[in-house]
């Protein structure tokens, strides 16, 4: 399996191939931010790339927004779009090595798919130690059989059940109705809640 570290995906934002950007916040993700009230949650962004949920929340009030990204690439590009956000919710590394924590939400939008399937624990316990307890990870998982071909890697519903039931409430895991049309049918909207 290719090696996904900090090469990989920088290699990948300087020839311009970013396949899993959609150009704008995903429908579900926005439908979710548009029912938020506490403009001032702790939210986490991991794997940023372009931004669309950051610059959505922004847009929409939300100023204690922290993303990360292994690439330097979306980072620049956040901080050429909006040159005062603050430099410590600006996160260049590893989203493993993260020590911040209490958040009250985490947003996934295309960085679990994009993990070496063998990190998906790794990544459940992170995601537990980073929220607050009730803390929710909500967004969107790919629903297409797990295969050694990726990023994207996908999975089905009872893989994520399995894997998250232990530590998280399963608030929703359904088939997300409001998809762009490419990915129809492909993708489950989800709201876990840290037990």
């Amino acid at each position: 399996m290719t090696k996904l570290n900090k090469d990989y995906w920088e290699r990948k934002y300087d020839l311009g191939d970013t396949g899993w950007d959609i150009g704008y916040i995903s429908t579900p993700l926005k439908e979710y931010i548009d029912q938020l009230k506490d403009e001032n949650l702790k939210i986490l962004i991991p794997g940023v790339g372009n931004a669309h949920e950051l610059f959505y929340l922004v847009e929409n009030g939300f100023s204690n927004v922290y993303v990360i990204d292994i690439a330097k690439q979306p980072l620049e590009y956040i901080k050429r779009r909006i040159p005062d956000f603050p430099d410590d919710q600006l996160l260049e590394g590893d989203f493993f090595d993260l020590e911040l924590n209490n958040f009250d939400l985490i947003l996934e939008q295309t960085f679990f798919c994009a993990l070496d399937p063998r990190r998906r624990t790794d990544y459940v316990h992170k995601i537990q130690q980073l929220l607050k307890p009730n803390g929710k990870l909500i967004g969107l998982f790919f629903n297409f059989p797990l295969s050694e071909a990726g990023p994207p890697f996908g999975g089905n519903p009872a893989e994520y059940k399995s894997l998250f039931k232990k530590h998280f409430r399963i608030k929703i895991l359904e088939t997300a109705h409001n998809s762009i049309k490419p990915r129809a049918d492909k993708e489950l909207f989800f709201i876990f809640e840290s037990k």
